[in-house]
């Protein structure tokens, strides 16, 4: 587990970075012998040769005996190191392989990482410190690819002109572990071959080598992140006295052990910095698209977005391939089914045509061999369906749209990085402006991919908030551990007589159309720059017969036989007919959309049963429990909230709390005519919170605060906390959606201590007092009972303290702080609570 420092603070990769002195005596190392290769080798991509030149000095310059001794230098002279990990013991223990000349190299994926792997291992070669080189990867594909690009390098004459007179090997022999692993070779192998029940030869041509020999891992964050799998044998092998190895490098564009990153890379080469040099393409994401639940109205959209772009690629010669990522094998397999049969029934193509189009990949898939052909130029694979993991080692550059199909393919920064490094390479001869690849999520996700992307990029500028542990603004909250458990009743409606059905002769609808035209918004990862994609949807058809059919058959779920009958009779399927007809004629349309098609059969829903089951949750209460204010998680706010609806209030002593890299965004935000949202509290003591700022989410929350921080309010109440969104503090409810039973939790959001009374409170707009939702009436009705329980459980424990709960809207801000002034703060109710409560 990280160290929970990490919780409270954020840190910039580039900070994690281990230093590698560049004093180096030349005696030991003289890079200089080998500037020309590398030069010719890297051509202008400046970041791959110093990925060279750093991993050489640190194998070769003997400044460090090992990875634990360099990583100890650079936590003494490293304050980020310092509160990332805290004592020193905490940053040893996450280092993999502490005892040996190991590191890892942070390339962004589709930099080029072969070469700077070749180029390692052909100076160790040459150099003569190691007699055979080995490279590992997780795939036969990276391994076939790497092979093929090897070969390619060592046949280069230019190259190996360019090595010193006196190299001891100057054209490796590239081969894998099918043959035995002599001196002056490069193996290149799939982890798997190191397994001892494997028949290759690694085991027995490197057994008491170590020394001798320089270990090179392609995709190392497997070693880092399968543990618990064959993976966990890899970094066994890599340790194992039985060949004892020294030199260990590992080189992965996706560097993260989950959300927190290694703690050994030496270099890095971020992508950011790839996409700001052009090196790799954009990414761009959706930021907001019409709703729709339809399944095949989501794929219209993601084939109009292919479509626009196999059109925009077609002077380029390239066929776009568009990547869907789902979690697991078996959604994997069914989203292919339905992205065929969407290819057949809504564009027209042939199943033997959506064959060829469509590959599905995932461990031991039955096309899996049609992988290393995707780039070729014959290939008509325009739709790739992956699970989340997907196969690293893909050279694949037409990639050029990316679907998450669910969240959880899309939720980890590892995931993110891994999922957009399939799509980041720009195709051979690229001519032109820097080509894009599309994420096409959902829209919902935005906020979360944004904020993963951007800290992948770290482009985003965040201030926390966070508990200062000596503060004496800090109290207690009691809770309950409770579950809520089901209860079924039965409503029984007598029905005798029948309803009478359309007496006007028509249903009225809401407008629709049966081609609607649909902005979708996309913003591009970096710049926050928005722009709008315009498209179609068409939606499902029905004639006024097909509707009137099914709304027909709708008489058959009727219970009583007697209604039943007199139903049928009265509305034959021709009498529903000229119903629709008519309501249809009424908006001059000749079709009816699946919505028209609902608002027909919802006209019938009273007719369904003569009686209706509901579900309730009763609460079984298991245990009282208390927290602190102080075990509230911090909270961040990006620089883009502090441009839009959220505002921190902050003192002069706020500014020290901050870690150095927010030190200068905070100031930028409190600088007088800043863009950004910020309150400050001139007098420290009225600021009454145990926390180092405080974020108003809404404009709302903001006047609550500044309520709270008047000079005749203070004297009333002696500390409070601005709660977070989820995890703090929650109090369960049960709600229904339509007919669908839902369950929730929600955190109020501000606590208030006052002498014996804890003041919660939970702010809504003013619309609220319009029309109330379903979901707030029962938020409040479960709050109401849950602290109304805390209450009664603390009376009998002789205990003073008590709790009262209010939702408020702006509207009764003033009367609520008037009430606690003079002390009827303990009846006080709200116009909102009011309508909440009916008696």
């Amino acid at each position: 587990m990280p160290p929970s420092n990490t919780d409270t603070q954020k840190f910039r990769n580039d900070e994690l970075v281990l230093r590698v002195s560049s004093a180096v005596d030349r005696a030991k190392w003289d890079e200089s012998k080998y500037e020309a290769f590398i030069e010719a080798l890297c051509g202008s991509r400046k970041y791959q040769k110093e990925a060279i030149r750093t991993t050489l000095r640190y194998l070769l310059g003997e400044e460090y005996l090992n990875l634990k001794e360099l990583a100890r230098n650079n936590y003494e002279n490293n304050a980020a190191l310092e509160r990332m990990y805290g004592p020193w013991p905490n940053m040893e223990k996450h280092l993999q392989l502490p005892g040996q000349l190991a590191a890892s190299l942070d390339l962004a994926t589709g930099t080029g990482k072969s070469y700077v792997l070749y180029g390692i291992a052909a100076i160790l070669l040459a150099k003569g410190v190691v007699d055979k080189v080995l490279v590992l990867c997780p795939s036969t594909t990276i391994e076939d690819g790497l092979i093929e690009k090897f070969i390619e390098l060592a046949g280069r004459a230019d190259l190996r002109g360019l090595l010193p007179t006196d190299s001891k090997i100057v054209a490796p022999h590239i081969i894998n572990a099918s043959e035995s692993i002599t001196d002056g070779s490069i193996c290149v192998e799939n982890y798997h071959a190191i397994l001892e029940h494997v028949g290759s030869s690694i085991r027995e041509s490197l057994r008491g080598q170590g020394l001798r020999v320089a270990v090179l891992n392609d995709e190392a964050h497997h070693i880092a992140n399968e543990a618990e799998t064959k993976a966990k044998r890899w970094k066994e092998f890599l340790v194992s006295p039985e060949y004892g190895f020294r030199y260990v490098i590992g080189v992965s564009g996706t560097c993260y052990v989950g959300d927190r990153y290694f703690s050994d890379v030496i270099f890095r080469y971020s992508l950011k910095s790839a996409i700001e040099e052009k090196f790799v393409k954009k990414v761009e994401y959706v930021s907001e698209m019409p709703g729709t639940n339809d399944p095949d109205e989501k794929w219209q959209l993601i084939y109009n977005r292919h479509s626009e772009i196999k059109k925009q690629l077609k002077a380029n010669k390239i066929r776009p391939l568009t990547i869907i990522v789902t979690p697991k094998i078996r959604r994997c397999i069914e989203v292919a089914d339905e992205l065929k049969a969407f290819l057949v029934n809504q564009t027209g193509i042939k199943p033997e045509i959506a064959d060829e189009q469509i590959l599905v990949v995932y461990n031991n898939a039955p096309d899996l061999d049609k992988l290393p052909s995707l780039n070729n130029s014959s290939s008509k694979v325009e739709w790739v369906v992956s699970v989340s993991m997907l196969n690293e080692g893909w050279d694949v550059k037409r990639v050029f749209q990316i679907v998450p199909h669910e969240e959880k393919a899309f939720n980890s920064k590892l995931l993110i990085s891994q999922v957009l490094g399939r799509g980041l390479r720009v195709p051979d001869g690229w001519q032109g402006e820097q080509p894009t690849v599309t994420v096409f999520n959902h829209d919902s996700w935005a906020s979360r991919i944004r904020r993963l992307v951007d800290e992948i990029l770290e482009i985003e500028r965040k201030l926390v908030s966070k508990a200062i542990a000596e503060s004496a603004y800090h109290f207690e909250l009691h809770n309950i551990d409770y579950t809520l458990e089901p209860v079924t009743e039965r409503i029984s409606r007598p029905k005798t007589d029948p309803y009478k059905l359309f007496e006007k002769g028509f249903i009225n609808f809401a407008d629709d159309f049966p081609t609607e035209s649909v902005d979708v918004e996309f913003e591009r990862a970096g710049s926050k720059e928005h722009y709008t994609w315009q498209t179609k949807i068409k939606h499902q058809t029905y004639t006024s017969l097909e509707v009137a059919r099914e709304m027909f058959s709708r008489f058959d779920e009727i219970e009583d036989e007697k209604l039943r009958a007199i139903y049928s009779k009265e509305w034959p399927v021709k009498k529903l007919q000229e119903v629709v007809e008519n309501s249809l004629k009424l908006k001059k349309w000749a079709l009816a959309t699946d919505s028209i098609k609902q608002k027909c059969l919802q006209s019938l829903g009273t007719l369904r049963r003569a009686e209706s089951v509901t579900v309730r949750y009763a609460p079984k209460i298991n245990s009282y429990t208390k927290t602190t204010t102080q075990a509230r998680q911090v909270e961040h706010v990006s620089a883009a909230e502090l441009k839009n609806l959220k505002t921190i209030f902050y003192t002069d002593q706020a500014r020290s709390s901050f870690a150095d890299e927010q030190v200068e965004f905070f100031d930028e935000v409190v600088e007088p005519g800043s863009d950004y949202k910020s309150v400050l509290i001139s007098n420290r003591h009225d600021f009454k919170t145990p926390y180092n700022i405080a974020i108003a989410d809404s404009e709302n929350e903001r006047r609550f605060i500044n309520q709270m921080v008047k000079a005749e309010n203070l004297p009333h109440y002696s500390s409070w906390v601005k709660s977070t969104p989820m995890g703090f503090y929650e109090v369960d409810y049960y709600w229904r959606k339509g007919e669908h039973p839902k369950r929730g939790k929600f955190n109020p959001d501000f606590f208030i201590k006052t002498d014996k009374l804890i003041l919660v409170v939970e702010i809504k707009g003013k619309e609220e007092l319009a029309e109330i939702s379903e979901e707030n009436k029962r938020k409040n009705e479960y709050a109401l009972l849950h602290f109304k329980r805390i209450n009664e459980y603390l009376a009998k424990e002789k205990s003073p303290v008590r709790y009262k709960f209010n939702f408020l809207t702006p509207d009764s801000f003033n009367k609520y702080f008037q009430s606690l002034r003079e002390g009827k703060i303990e009846t006080f109710q709200s116009e909102l609570d009011v309508k909440l409560n009916p008696e």
